[in-house]
């Protein structure tokens, strides 16, 4: 992908780019602690799909971890 248009991409689309190109078995796989409780992709989608306040924050360490 053109590194232009990753640049122009926002967070929850990134997010769902990857997402959508993870092997179902990793899905169910911890990838951040928030609030001290761990989290899956599977949580981060939810919460991302219904745009809670949660799911910004998720997405926003995602991104700090360069994982998006």
């Amino acid at each position: 992908m053109d590194y232009a248009i990753i640049l122009i991409m926002g967070r929850r689309e990134r997010f769902q780019k990857i997402y959508n190109n993870l092997p179902l078995n990793l899905r169910l796989e911890v990838v951040l602690v928030i609030d001290g409780e761990p989290v899956t992709w599977n949580v981060i989608w939810l919460e991302v799909e219904q745009r809670t306040k949660i799911g910004e924050r998720m997405l926003e360490k995602l991104e700090a971890l360069k994982i998006i």
